[in-house]
């Protein structure tokens, strides 16, 4: 299922990088673009969840944990952390 995940948002959003790990009961989303450029932190979450919207309605994702970062905050803060 993190394939498919993977699959919908590189299709839908324009990221850098994405990561996406866990299982159903847990995704964890780490998204790197600069779609993310002056953007608070909810509408980035907006962002994340609009393309996913049915395999969440459909319960096939049960709870989601989402990190965005744009490019420049990846490369200061979190570069080398994937975790």
């Amino acid at each position: 299922m993190n394939n498919e995940i993977k699959q919908i948002l590189n299709q839908k959003l324009t990221l850098k990088e994405i990561y996406v790990t866990g299982d159903s009961n847990h995704i964890k989303i780490i998204a790197i673009g600069d779609i993310f450029k002056s953007i608070n932190q909810v509408k980035r979450q907006q962002i994340i969840y609009a393309p996913l919207i049915n395999m969440i309605t459909e319960k096939k994702i049960h709870a989601l944990s989402i990190t965005t970062y744009t490019i420049k905050e990846w490369e200061k803060n979190n570069k080398n952390n994937l975790g």
